[in-house]
């Protein structure tokens, strides 16, 4: 099966962060409860960034998706050993394309899983963040069928959004999921009328937005991601 790295994770030191603590997690358990056991730790950016390219978890393939041609009817969902669990059967329901495996798509979602858990038992702003990116193909579906004990982060996904252009932002105060240095942000009104904008020279490590209302779009750099604060 072939797989990607997470290059484009790398986004500044805060998205090297996220691929070294995918590349610390190790194997998962098969239901994530030693993960979720585990303290929470975060680690430097400096570490991050020592973490080489080759060490990085792989990304999951997109064929964690529900397959858009020809797919294998249920009857035929069934490994080369043993059997699937009706919940794994679920998940693979409409995913597995004809002539592929149905036990390699099933991987690709039980290791989405792993990054997740394993991800959240370090950081869960990290994994949050990842979710927020898109960094993690289809964990939608692979957390709804295969890890539903990581529901709650997805709906905590589900409030933010990621770096970049955000049309009709709802007013408020955002807070950026990264520790980076770079991070800014604009919020623009009609006619492009800058409205706020920030960090200044003196910013903190953490960095927030306040979204005024009227503002009918909000442009970021350098920021991963953002959560509602």
């Amino acid at each position: 099966m072939h797989t990607r790295t997470l290059r484009s994770l790398r986004r500044g030191a805060a998205v090297g962060a996220l691929v070294a603590l995918l590349a610390l997690s190790g194997c998962s358990s098969d239901d994530g409860s030693d993960a979720a056991a585990k303290p929470t730790r975060s680690i430097s950016d400096d570490q991050a960034a020592g973490v080489p390219d080759d060490q990085a978890s792989p990304a999951p393939e997109e064929s964690a998706s529900p397959s858009k041609g020809p797919v294998l009817p249920d009857a035929n969902l069934t490994p080369a050993t043993g059997s699937f669990t009706a919940k794994e059967k679920k998940y693979l329901h409409g995913r597995v394309p004809k002539n592929m495996d149905p036990a390699a798509v099933l991987q690709v979602g039980q290791e989405t899983c792993q990054r997740v858990e394993r991800t959240a038992a370090h950081d869960k702003d990290a994994a949050i963040g990842a979710l927020i990116a898109g960094d993690l193909p289809s964990a939608d579906g692979a957390i709804a069928q295969l890890c539903p004990k990581q529901q709650p982060l997805l709906d905590k996904a589900a409030t933010g959004f990621a770096d970049g252009t955000r049309k009709n932002p709802a007013p408020g105060t955002y807070r950026a999921l990264t520790s980076a240095e770079g991070c800014t942000w604009k919020a623009l009104g009609a006619g492009d009328k800058v409205l706020a904008s920030g960090p200044g020279p003196d910013a903190p490590k953490k960095i927030t937005a306040k979204v005024p209302s009227g503002t009918r779009t909000f442009v970021s750099s350098g920021c991963y991601a953002w959560l509602p604060a």
